[in-house]
């Protein structure tokens, strides 16, 4: 059986500062911010969730099915995913746009500024969930706010589990909306401050969450995650990584695994479980797409 991955396809541009931006900005002078960091390493990755997410299914070994749109300058992607066995037949090219770009820039600390533009993403509203006896199981990703709306609502007449994973789409949705998306969904991810800030919007706390849902799980960077299930947390510890060199995609890692094992009929313990190793072979090597979990699916 396959998995529906609904959600971004786009071409990142990741730039490392090499100090931290608390010590460029000054706080009280934000009202007339003008700040410029000089990045010495700069490169191009693949990435998207959608395609974040497809490749670390790959990886474990489930079948990918991506459902979004790439631009007029997307045929190298659109032959990785190939290559990588990934199912193109629901990725469209928008003639008239660019693929989806975002710029990532991180400091000496990990924190990331992000300016996105969305390019072809603006159209996947236009590429609907299709009807296929082999798909078992879903996830709603970051990606244009139609596209979120009605492939939420696609999936859920068509009678198909899914995961809700808001992200950094979380602040285009009011609180009526995010409601609606919980009352959809079958599980629900997000991490820390995601969580918080859809408490805040729904006006439910995550134990409120966890009780419309199967489970909700918050991730917390290299604390791990907290599993909610009936109203009830339980948290599941972190794993170390070897190293700490790019955090870009970690979460798409986990998501990833979170998919692969609820596809197994996992508990979702265990899903987060491998979620976490994923996130820290993830962190340890540059590049969203760039990472092998040989070691986790012997």
């Amino acid at each position: 059986m396959a998995i529906l991955v609904c959600g971004s396809l786009a071409f990142d541009t990741i730039m490392t500062f090499e100090g931290r931006f608390a010590d460029q900005i000054l706080p009280d002078q934000l009202h007339i911010l003008n700040v410029s960091f000089l990045v010495p390493g700069l490169r191009r990755d693949f990435g998207g969730c959608a395609g974040n997410i497809a490749y670390g299914l790959r990886q474990l070994g489930s079948d990918a099915v991506p459902l979004a749109a790439l631009g007029n300058d997307g045929t190298d992607y659109l032959a990785r995913m190939q290559a990588l066995g990934v199912d193109t037949a629901h990725v469209v090219s928008v003639s008239e746009s660019y693929t989806a770009q975002a710029m990532i820039m991180t400091d000496k600390d990990n924190n990331q500024i992000t300016a996105f533009h969305p390019g072809a993403m603006s159209f996947a509203h236009q590429n609907p969930v299709p009807s296929r006896s082999d798909l078992a199981l879903a996830i709603v990703a970051p990606d244009g706010r139609d596209a979120m709306l009605s492939h939420a609502a696609q999936l859920k007449a068509a009678g198909i589990p899914f995961v809700f994973d808001p992200g950094q789409g979380l602040p285009m949705f009011n609180g009526e909306e995010l409601r609606n998306f919980i009352e959809q969904a079958s599980w629900v991810a997000v991490n820390d401050y995601e969580g918080r800030m859809l408490c805040d919007r729904t006006g439910w706390t995550l134990a409120e969450v966890s009780q419309r849902v199967k489970g909700l799980i918050v991730t917390l960077g290299e604390q791990g995650c907290d599993v909610w299930e009936v109203g009830v947390a339980m948290r599941v510890a972190g794993v170390a990584a070897a190293a700490v060199v790019d955090p870009t995609g970690c979460g798409d890692a986990f998501r990833a695994a979170l998919l692969h094992g609820l596809s197994q009929g996992w508990p979702l313990q265990r899903c987060a479980q491998l979620g976490n190793q994923m996130g820290a072979l993830k962190i340890a090597v540059r590049g969203p797409q760039n990472y092998s979990v040989e070691s986790l699916v012997r």
